[in-house]
């Protein structure tokens, strides 16, 4: 469990959540999943935003309020059950429906990918927050820009603040998310990690949406340099690695 403070006046809350080991620990898909949630917020109000609830809604607002901290919102960054909640390989995982009833507050989704998540989660269309990329949500004072980057969904998107960039199933340390499921398209994806985050600095750390290496954030300069996916000099190349070219 990782918690970092400082930036924002040292207002920002920050927590990144290992599902499997620091929330839903005797859960066996979460354990082979490794799902991260996070956690984002004002220290000064208390309030906090969850990126991608899903495993353990109880656990997750349990170390919330050991902080302090009461969850007022939701960012989704794409629909799949193992980020929002829903029906996955014959699990059922909890999600964005439980946290409505247990803790009802705006879910903020990109645009694209509403409908997805209303099928997914059974949330209502008045639960969702719609977004285009470049919205900003506010947490309290702390600003988290929302970046549409779709590829591996049609309406996949990150989340920027503080200079550390939460980006879901877009972009690991190692690796990237898979276009082969329902919605995902390589050429979207190249598009997304090399023109729409390459706003996003060099020194900005990377959060990914799962632990599939053997750190669990790392610089944006460190990943471009290493992470195979940069190393298409075009898109063509790209599409080759893919075999969609």
């Amino acid at each position: 469990m990782v918690g970092h403070t400082g930036g924002v006046d040292d207002r920002l809350y920050f927590r990144q959540l290992l599902a499997g080991r620091d929330i839903a620990a005797s859960d066996p898909l979460a354990r082979q999943m490794v799902n991260f949630v996070y956690l984002i917020g004002d220290r000064e109000t208390g309030e906090c935003l969850v990126v991608d609830p899903a495993y353990d809604v109880k656990g997750i607002l349990a170390v919330a309020a050991a902080d302090d901290m009461r969850v007022v919102g939701a960012l989704a960054t794409h629909y799949h059950p193992d980020h929002v909640g829903g029906d996955m390989m014959g699990y059922r995982i909890s999600g964005v429906r439980e946290l409505l009833a247990l803790n009802p507050v705006p879910v903020h989704v990109q645009q694209d990918e509403a409908p997805w998540v209303q099928r997914v989660t059974e949330a209502s269309a008045g639960d969702l927050v719609q977004h285009v990329s470049g919205d900003i949500v506010h947490v309290g004072g702390i600003p988290v820009e929302l970046i549409h980057t779709p590829g591996h969904t049609p309406g996949s998107q990150c989340f920027l603040v503080d200079n550390r960039l939460v980006a879901g199933d877009t972009l690991f340390l190692e690796g990237c998310g898979r276009t082969d499921l329902p919605g995902g398209d390589p050429r979207a994806l190249y598009e997304s990690l090399t023109q729409r985050l390459a706003k996003v600095p060099d020194d900005a750390v990377l959060f990914p949406g799962h632990l599939y290496s053997a750190e669990p954030s790392a610089t944006m300069g460190e990943t471009r340099r290493w992470n195979f996916v940069f190393k298409p000099r075009n898109e063509r190349e790209w599409l080759a690695m893919f075999g969609a070219g």
